[in-house]
């Protein structure tokens, strides 16, 4: 029958080949590169474990059906309690496997690297700290729009005379040393 089908749709079917139609579709986009990519390995991990689990699905229904079924019970009070064992050991044995991957660190998609921060000149670490522990010494200037707002207004209009103010960063802050005086 199906080999039938397909015949009639062969006799049928209209043929109007034109490159958009023979053309590979994938998303509406158009494929680039080669389709023999690296396949991150950790999709298998997720699919097996989705399996394990959809698996088990499979097997609840009927352990369902033995443990809600009257005419079972009514036959032998202990089947629904051996289905409801049997249950137990089963999902038991799978939180212990699904325990196992998560400890192992599977299930984690990107696996935390430490970076150590490193620089390119001959300071010692020491001199960083002791600068860091200083930092309570220093004081931080209060922003003053009216200073930037000169400076802006000085470089938007060309035909404005210079300002005598110095033109400071707009975004950093300025550091002063206090004074012991």
């Amino acid at each position: 029958m199906v080999c039938v089908i397909f015949f009639i749709n062969r006799l049928l079917a209209p043929r109007n080949p034109n490159p958009e139609k023979l053309s590979s579709y994938e998303c509406g986009e158009e494929p680039t590169g080669n389709a023999w990519l690296p396949f991150n390995p950790r999709f298998y991990v997720i699919a097996l474990i989705f399996l394990l689990f959809d698996v088990e699905m499979v097997f609840i229904f009927p352990w369902a059906t033995v443990f809600g079924s009257h005419e079972i019970a009514a036959q032998d009070a202990r089947w629904g309690w051996l289905s409801l064992t049997e249950m137990f050991v089963f999902l038991g044995i799978l939180i212990l496997g699904l325990v196992y991957v998560w400890k192992k660190g599977d299930l984690d998609w990107i696996k935390p690297t430490p970076v150590v921060p490193q620089t390119g000149v001959n300071i010692p670490a020491s001199m960083y700290e002791q600068l860091n522990q200083e930092q309570g010494n220093y004081t931080i200037k209060a922003f003053n729009a009216e200073q930037v707002t000169v400076a802006a207004t000085a470089t938007a209009t060309p035909a404005a005379p210079p300002t005598t103010e110095p033109r400071k960063p707009m975004f950093k802050p300025a550091f002063k040393k206090p004074s012991n005086e």
